[in-house]
């Protein structure tokens, strides 16, 4: 008997749909204190909603972050034999060496929010099929994703954030919401790592061309990860899954990382309620994406890097948030009229 704890995209989705809810009365016991802080009500803004969000996925009416997590995931797409990045997929293995030597962007960030971080590159040397011939992976292949993703959150963390690195991946992030959402091509499609007008109209086309090809994409979210994905944005699929089971709060990134959050949200409707969108990217399409999910940006900075950098900034929002919630007097406490 397997010690895995999914071998098939139906065993996949049936822990997704068991996992539990946030815990009603740690909500209830952090809306309480929150209106005994020693502030005006409401006057934290939506530090104070973010507070008690955590409170209710950690089931502590007084919660804490000590144990944030950034797990980056990398992966090869065949899709680029189509000529749609500026950068050859040889930068994917690069960056990844660059992220283990600690010399990129979400490294210092990581250490600015003092978050463990992890890397784990998907057998880059074996880029998933060009999906405008055919399904990017088959139920294996993505199976396999998956479980590294599940298997990358540390069970002591205490807040979530996935990222990503696959030259690529926006083209096939870019395909992901065609297949969900609909509309035009064109709408979909961004520059991603630099690429010009003519590149631009080449993406759209070869996300047509995906989404035409593999029809069954537009059915089912994990048939559309299947389809249409990569592997490190099905490993950053399996670990927003594995932090749900573990009711573990997450921080999602940019346009990449919020592809693989909608195929969960399209498979299984509260996949994400223990989702907050750390930022809105400067990728086009980023910003309807997250209308698609009902998610408000904490952060607009012009960012469109990837590698969960954006999400990397809004862990201090969060621990911001949670430190004012669980540090604060009460009124009763500091002896102050609450009027």
């Amino acid at each position: 008997m397997s010690q895995q704890p999914f071998s098939s995209l139906a065993e996949f989705k049936a822990l997704l749909e068991a996992a539990e809810g946030p815990d009603a009365s740690a909500l209830h016991a952090a809306e309480d204190r929150n209106g005994q802080l020693t502030k005006p009500p409401g006057a934290l803004g939506r530090l104070e909603e973010l507070a008690i969000w955590v409170a209710g996925w950690q089931g502590n009416g007084r919660p804490a972050i000590n144990a944030p997590q950034v797990v980056v995931f990398a992966g090869n797409h065949g899709v680029t034999a189509q000529g749609v990045s500026a950068f050859p997929a040889e930068v994917t293995e690069q960056m990844v060496l660059n992220f283990q030597h600690g010399g990129a962007a979400i490294n210092q960030l990581s250490k600015a929010a003092g978050a463990k971080m992890d890397v784990h590159a998907l057998e880059l040397d074996r880029p998933t099929q060009d999906f405008t011939q055919g399904p990017a992976m088959d139920e294996a292949e993505v199976v396999s994703a998956l479980l590294v993703g599940w298997n990358a959150v540390d069970e002591a963390t205490d807040l979530l954030v996935t990222g990503e690195m696959g030259i690529g991946n926006t083209t096939s992030a870019a395909a992901l919401f065609l297949a969900l959402y609909g509309g035009e091509a064109e709408t979909w499609v961004g520059r991603g790592t630099g690429v010009d007008d003519a590149g631009l109209a080449l993406k759209a086309r070869v996300i047509r061309d995906g989404v035409n090809v593999n029809a069954s994409a537009s059915e089912d979210g994990l048939e559309a990860l299947r389809c249409l994905g990569g592997r490190e944005v099905a490993a950053m699929a399996g670990a927003m899954a594995r932090a749900r089971v573990l009711r573990v709060p997450v921080i999602l990134d940019g346009f990449i990382s919020t592809a693989a959050a909608a195929c969960l949200q399209a498979s299984v409707p509260g996949a994400l309620d223990h989702v907050v969108a750390g930022h809105v990217s400067a990728e086009s399409a980023h910003a309807s994406a997250l209308d698609h999910l009902g998610k408000e940006p904490l952060l607009s900075l012009g960012m469109r890097l990837g590698e969960g950098s954006g999400a990397g900034v809004a862990i201090n929002i969060l621990k911001s948030a949670v430190a004012c919630h669980s540090g604060m007097a009460t009124f009763a406490e500091a002896g102050v009229s609450d009027g």
